[in-house]
Formats: structure tokens, sequence, C-alpha cells
């Protein structure tokens, strides 16, 4: 068995592996959980990279891995087509961990201290013209449980600005229709509040009539499948798509595409930098400003309009 293998045969064998076997993944593992509140998704991704590594190590200790060791192992990711963002993920989750060992006085040194991440592309977001979000989230229609509930996702996904894993999280108490808000739990654990539109509480009050009573109670997830379950982030993408081929939206888009979209088109209308990042949940202002090159076409109708000699 060739255990330096890393292609994507390699980690379609660590889904669902566990490590309970290894004491400093278990107790890096209930770090996260317990101090850092990381979710179920960082947890996969870090179990998958560090077993990635260990299996790249030639049968070495965390203990007796240095930095070379390290760079060999990324330099492996990159050789085998991986995405610069997917490398990126994997230096961190090794920085991570040996921080933590090193913290914990389980190694004497950090060999990652010199490990870097690859740089990054940037990469413009997708997002939809303002014509074309109106398009999709009026697309369902009729008065079944899930032309409502399909309705109530795509208002609230553009609406709020959302992430998927938020809108698939909130429960019916987190959505305050009469004051036209929602409370939800964003990255890091962090709550926010984030107001609603009336075209979002509308659909939602609309969709929660569908609901039979035992299935609106407000500690019931808020977006539910046929079985009355919780929807998924897969899910949610299935019925975006369903509804992008009906409006023949041309555009590559995906559900953190609506989010996108809400953030371009506040800033399009006028909207201030520092309360998108706050609708956002952003904890940087870097990362909202990503949204801000789309603003030039309007920028430069102000100017041309504003300015006495922007043109004869």
């Amino acid at each position: 068995m060739n255990r330096r293998k890393t292609g994507p045969m390699a980690e379609s064998r660590l889904s669902g592996a566990g490590n309970s076997g290894d004491p400093w993944l278990r107790r890096f593992f209930d770090y996260l959980r317990v101090e850092r509140d990381g979710s179920p998704h960082t947890h996969r991704n870090y179990e998958k990279d560090l077993t990635l590594l260990k299996q790249a190590s030639g049968g070495r200790t965390w203990a007796q891995m240095d930095l070379l060791t390290l760079r060999q192992f990324v330099a492996q990711q990159r050789s085998g087509g991986l995405s610069k963002s997917t490398v990126a993920r994997r230096v961190a989750s090794i920085r991570s961990f040996f921080r933590y060992l090193s913290r914990e006085g389980l190694i004497s040194s950090n060999p990652a201290l010199g490990l870097t991440r690859p740089k990054q592309d940037k990469h413009l977001p997708s997002f939809l013209s303002q014509e074309e979000a109106t398009r999709l989230v009026e697309a369902p229609a009729g008065d079944s449980f899930a032309a409502r509930r399909d309705k109530a996702i795509l208002e609230t996904l553009y609406s709020t600005g959302l992430r998927v894993s938020e809108l698939v999280g909130l429960k019916i108490r987190d959505v305050d229709l009469i004051g036209g808000s929602l409370r939800t739990i964003g990255k890091g654990r962090k709550e926010r509040l984030v107001p609603v539109g009336s075209y979002s509480i509308k659909a939602i009050r609309d969709y929660l009539k569908r609901l039979r009573p035992a299935d609106a109670s407000p500690e019931k997830t808020l977006f539910q499948n046929q079985r009355h379950g919780p929807l998924t982030d897969r899910s949610v993408r299935r019925i975006l798509n369903r509804y992008l081929t009906q409006v023949q939206v041309q555009t590559r888009i995906s559900p953190h595409s609506l989010r996108h979209s809400f953030a371009t088109h506040l800033l399009d209308r006028g909207a201030d930098l520092r309360a998108v990042q706050e609708l956002l949940g952003h904890s940087s202002l870097s990362t909202t400003q990503v949204y801000t090159h789309v603003t030039t076409d309007r920028l430069k109708k102000v100017y041309d309009s504003a300015h006495p000699r922007a043109r004869k």
C-alpha cells in the first residue's frame, strides 16, 4: 500500500475517518470544539488535512516532523493539481495544529513557523445583476409547500446576505417578522442581528402558513425539507440551480453568489462599506472591500454628472 498517496482517491478514503487512536489529534479537536467553538465543517477539513500529512510523513511522529517535512508535503499538494485555496487551507490547518502542540508543551519547537501559504489568485466574486436577482427570487410560483419554501429561501438569501450555513441553521424563533430582523450565528460563533426586507418577510409568512402546527414551533428549523427535517447546504444549491435554469441566468452562480449580489447591490446604491461589513458579519473590513470593484461604474457616473470638467 502506498501511504504517500495524497490525491483525490486517497482523500475519498478519508471520508468519515476518525483519529480516535491519535491522542494529540484528539486533544487538538477537543480544543477546537470547546475553546474555539469550531464548526463541524472546520473539524472535518482539519481532520482530512492532518491525516493526509501524517500519511505522507514516512512514519514520522508529530514530534519528529520538521520544516522540511512540512514543506515537502505542501509541495506535493501543489504539484498534485489542487487549487491554491485548498493548499492554503491545508497550510492553515498544519500551522494551527503545530501552534497548539507548541503552546501545550507537547513539542519543543514549532516546525510550522516558517511554513507559508501559496499566494492566492484574486478572483472577483460572481454576482447577479439587479434585474437577474429580481427574476430569480420571483421565479418560484404556486401555492405548494415547496414553492412557498423556495421563494422564502431565495428572498431571504438575497434580502439578508446570509451564508447558506447560516440560513439552514435558522430556527423559527430566530426570525422576528414583526420587527423585520433575524438572529444568526456566523463564523467564529459570532451572533449578529440582520435586517430582513418586506418581500422576504411576506415570503416567510406565506411559507409558514403551509406548515403544520407541530412543524411550526419556535424550536423547529425554519427551512424544512418535505419530511420536515432541516435542509442541507446541498439541498439549497439544488433549489437554486433549478430556478437559475428556469429563468435562464447564464452567469455561473452558487448560493454564496446571492450573498455577493446582496453586498454588491447595497454598495452600488450608496451603502456605507462599514455598514455592509456589519451586515455580512465580516471581522475585517478588507474582506468586504472585494465588493467595491463593482461600484466603479456608479462612481464614474457620479463623477461625470458632478465634476465641472468631467466632459464637454
